[in-house]
């Protein structure tokens, strides 16, 4: 019998897993999400449950890529793995929803935000922390050496590094962010999602790669850590007195509730994450 890799070329196999996959998870979500996602696009036309399904499915891409672009051992265990790692991720950002629900969100109830209210800050946050998490779990997967436990650890590790995050930002800006997301300030969730987002940007740099040992992979991740939760403020600094000298970000933010300015200090979060991705070599894997 010949071989499978003879009949159809291995990339075709993978192509066609990766696209079941996103209506899987979809499935996947609608099942487990408290509302049916069907009549609120629909019937309801919530553009928070867009915006937070945006993210959800684009997660699901970067931890297919995870697995895929990682090192091969062999086709049939390549596809093992691939659907393997899909299904986890399924899981894992599932599972992300509902801890940041009691983290991000612990001061009030997303659902009622995304639902109720139709609060497109409180999906962009949702988005944010979907990408940010998929990164993660995406950078756990790639390499030599790693584990469904490394990838539980650093998935688990992560969500902590995103309440981080919130705590920082909290503390950088005059406004609560809690407050503004449940008064329905989209500009204040499309912000803080850019920050998240660029923070898995930066953790997959600390993560990504073979896993040689806890200590070596625990060095590499505090200090990816330490970068994200440090160059963030910089980066608002940077958008606050230099681009945008003649704007006041908080203002614009907190009481204009300018979607545009918010939009801009998204994209420079992540604009610089990306760069810190590429250019900055802090592990010391290397």
């Amino acid at each position: 019998m010949p071989e499978l890799s003879s009949i159809i070329k291995p990339q075709w196999i993978f192509l066609l897993i990766g696209v079941f996959f996103i209506p899987f998870s979809l499935f996947v979500k609608d099942k487990i999400a408290p509302y049916s996602i069907q009549e609120q696009l629909g019937t309801h036309k919530n553009l928070a449950v867009s915006i937070s399904l945006t993210g959800y499915l684009i997660g699901i891409v970067f931890i297919l890529l995870g697995s895929y672009l990682g090192p091969s051992k062999g086709l049939k265990q390549d596809i093992i793995n691939f659907i393997g790692y899909g299904l986890m991720g399924v899981l894992l950002l599932n599972a992300a929803r509902f801890i940041n629900n009691k983290l991000l969100f612990r001061k009030f109830y997303s659902v009622d935000e995304i639902v109720r209210d139709k609060n497109a800050g409180a999906g962009a946050v949702e988005f944010g922390s979907y990408i940010a998490s998929a990164l993660i779990v995406a950078g756990s997967i790639y390499g030599e050496g790693g584990s469904i436990l490394s990838v539980l650890v650093f998935f688990s590790m992560g969500q902590l590094v995103l309440l981080a995050a919130t705590i920082v930002y909290n503390l950088i800006t005059p406004f609560d962010i809690h407050h503004e997301i449940e008064k329905d300030n989209a500009a204040a969730g499309i912000a803080f999602a850019g920050i998240l987002a660029g923070t898995g940007v930066i953790l997959l740099k600390g993560i990504a790669g073979n896993f040689i040992d806890w200590k070596t992979s625990l060095i590499d991740f505090g200090i990816s850590v330490a970068i994200s939760l440090a160059i963030f403020p910089l980066v608002r600094l940077l958008l606050d007195k230099i681009m945008l000298p003649k704007i006041d970000l908080n203002s614009s933010i907190a009481k204009d509730q300018n979607i545009a300015v918010a939009l801009l200090e998204m994209s420079a979060s992540i604009s610089i994450a990306i760069i810190i991705y590429f250019m900055l070599d802090f592990s010391v894997r290397s």
